[in-house]
């Protein structure tokens, strides 16, 4: 069987659709299953032993320059690469039109499907004018179990509980790393609302470090890493990590003892390595997008009423108690 899944972003959802290829891996050994999903997040289902091939799309930086000719050369190629092989099932859990028209391209074997969510139940319902099957699955659920149940339902299989995101990293062997035991902070996010205050992490860093850790704060844009440098500055014991693709910050959150963010998509990837983690929700709820990876994973705050810093650092000691 030759399984195509389609989800080409944000890191988050594509963290949330890693147990679908553990759950086909599972109900059909020996399948090939490859996976479309957007350049810069190219290296995360490489991390799944049981992803064949990754095709990595351009789609966010193609849409800033749609009439230059080496945009249309780019899109040329990858729809040749998603042409070379046909197959049985392709799935888009994305929902969206830009992963409708994605699935549109593919080339199907004989008896072969295109499937995804409903009209009714996909984020944006024209992507259901692209399969050939819609199924519908409850908005209620986690998107992690929604997916699993798109891909039960589209492949003929009762899903059951066991959750397995199936990636592997190795921790990370850096010079500026610790050479003790650290957690990892993630500050940064994409909304300034979704940011919890410096006052906070900095109550909840200095008790982390009392207990013997050592913090790691990763950073990406000059932004970041002028917040992270101030929090650092703030705290003592604790290391601005360089700027770090998704391979190594894998690693660096593998090694981690404790791992706690905001509303992020690294977040997400702490959960699914099996490291302590505690998500930090200020201006949004996480009922249906919150980490989800059992009781290692926790989720604190909602919309409207981010947690305080006692009760971050009450989450934390029992996660790493």
């Amino acid at each position: 069987m030759h399984i195509l899944l389609v989800k080409t972003s944000s890191l988050g959802d594509v963290v949330h659709n890693l147990p679908v290829v553990s759950d086909l891996a599972r109900k059909f050994p020996g399948a090939r299953i490859d996976w479309v999903v957007e350049e810069s997040l190219a290296e995360l289902p490489r991390l799944h032993p049981a992803v064949a091939r990754v095709l990595p799309v351009g789609i966010r930086r193609w849409r800033h320059s749609l009439l230059a000719p080496a945009t249309w050369t780019q899109f040329g190629a990858f729809r040749r690469a998603l042409k070379e092989s046909a197959y049985d099932l392709v799935l888009d859990t994305q929902g969206l039109l830009k992963s409708g028209l994605i699935v549109q391209q593919t080339r199907l074997t004989a008896g072969g499907r295109r499937c995804g969510y409903s009209r009714d139940c996909a984020r944006e319902p024209i992507a259901a004018r692209y399969y050939d099957a819609g199924y519908d699955v409850a908005r209620q659920l986690h998107a992690v179990e929604r997916n699993r149940r798109l891909a039960a339902a589209a492949a003929g299989y009762i899903p059951d509980m066991t959750l397995d995101y199936g990636i592997q990293a190795a921790p990370l062997n850096a010079d500026w790393l610790p050479p003790r035991d650290y957690a990892v902070l993630l500050t940064a996010t994409s909304r300034a609302d979704k940011l919890w205050p410096d006052p906070d992490w900095q109550a909840l860093g200095l008790a982390l470090i009392a207990t013997g850790l050592t913090l790691v704060l990763p950073s990406g844009n000059a932004e970041e890493r002028s917040r992270a440098a101030r929090l650092a500055t703030q705290l003592g014991r604790a290391v601005v990590a360089p700027p770090l693709g998704l391979t190594a910050m894998a690693g660096l959150l593998a090694g981690a003892q404790l791992a706690i963010g905001v509303d992020t998509g690294l977040v997400h990837l702490a959960a699914a390595l099996g490291r302590p983690t505690l998500a930090l929700f200020c201006a949004s709820s996480p009922e249906l997008t919150g980490v989800h990876a059992g009781p290692l994973a926790v989720n604190l705050g909602a919309a409207g009423a981010p947690p305080t810093a006692a009760a971050a650092l009450a989450q934390a000691l029992k996660l790493i108690g």
